[in-house]
């Protein structure tokens, strides 16, 4: 049976959300686009009463641009709450005026957070939501985007594993014995200075290649939050995305791989309850610290 608006089909079913024409015009375009069932497009304002008479939905995407305070916050608390019982899954998508405000509410790591995205985003975002209730997925571009997550996944994975085995290695020959405070001890040695001219060389080669060529998200947040740790100041999610130098819905889902494994942790703005700050662990500030007290021992550049 075809797929349409309010109609019915063994395909996924979901529910839509929005403000913006536009928004409402490229969600049900990336919904078809992936065979789903759309059950309803309407705007935020009855969102939460449409809801509570959905009997039930495979996945919600719900578009936050143009929606009041009021209703997005409490769209992100049904949303967070809908996840964490597993009643469905969630795309959010938002501009990046709104990436302090959603993320300081946002504390479900498995709903899929898209910022400034276009169609074929949102398409890649819902596709992958709904791939465990479908036999197959019809868009080759969506496997791929599967394909580049779960890479992601295996790199950050892969990542965390050397910074571990570095701090553990590295430990042994540049910090003192005694376990008092090892961090404040190997991060004396470390300039924020330099890790800020690290930084400042890595991002003179966009000069002079295209950006996208040495894309490292990762590294660059990893480096601009410990230069951010050594002077102990704070980074916004939206900064930190500023330093990923690449898309925002790319340096989020980094961001949110990066603090699910351990490497970031997020802080309460206790000025400000809609905004929260990046910090790095313990474990990989000392490890990053390892890092650059080895590379000088053995003489080495490090960028």
């Amino acid at each position: 049976m075809a797929s349409a608006a309010g109609g019915w089909g063994d395909e996924p079913s979901v529910l839509i959300f929005a403000d913006r024409e536009q928004d409402r015009a490229a969600a049900l375009e990336a919904a078809r686009s992936v065979g789903a069932r759309i059950v309803g497009a309407e705007p935020t304002a009855g969102a939460l009463e449409r809801l509570s008479r959905q009997v039930g939905v495979d996945s919600v995407l719900i578009e936050l641009d143009g929606t009041d305070e009021l209703t997005r916050e409490r769209l992100i608390d049904w949303a967070n709450h809908a996840v964490s019982e597993g009643t469905t899954s969630a795309v959010i998508s938002i501009p990046s005026s709104l990436i302090d405000a959603v993320t300081a509410r946002l504390d479900e790591s498995r709903i899929d957070l898209l910022c400034d995205a276009g169609i074929e985003e949102r398409t890649a975002a819902l596709g992958l939501m709904l791939a465990q209730r479908r036999h197959r997925l019809h868009d080759h571009g969506i496997e791929a985007e599967a394909e580049r997550l779960r890479r992601l996944s295996e790199e950050v994975a892969r990542i965390a594993g050397a910074l571990a085995e570095l701090s553990s290695s590295a430990r042994s020959i540049s910090y003192a014995p005694h376990r008092d405070f090892p961090e404040i001890e190997g991060e004396a040695k470390v300039d924020a200075n330099m890790v800020r001219s690290l930084i400042r060389i890595r991002r003179l080669r966009d000069q002079f290649f295209p950006r996208d060529l040495f894309a490292d998200p990762a590294w660059d947040m990893l480096l601009d939050l410990m230069a951010a740790r050594l002077e102990q100041s704070r980074v916004a999610v939206s900064s930190l995305c500023i330093a990923a130098a690449v898309p925002a819905t790319t340096a989020l889902r980094w961001i949110r791989t990066l603090t699910d494994h351990g490497l970031f942790v997020r802080r309460a703005d206790p000025e400000d309850g809609r905004r929260i700050f990046i910090e790095l662990s313990d474990d990989a500030g000392d490890a990053l610290a390892a890092y650059f007290q080895t590379a000088h021992q053995l003489g080495l550049r490090v960028a």
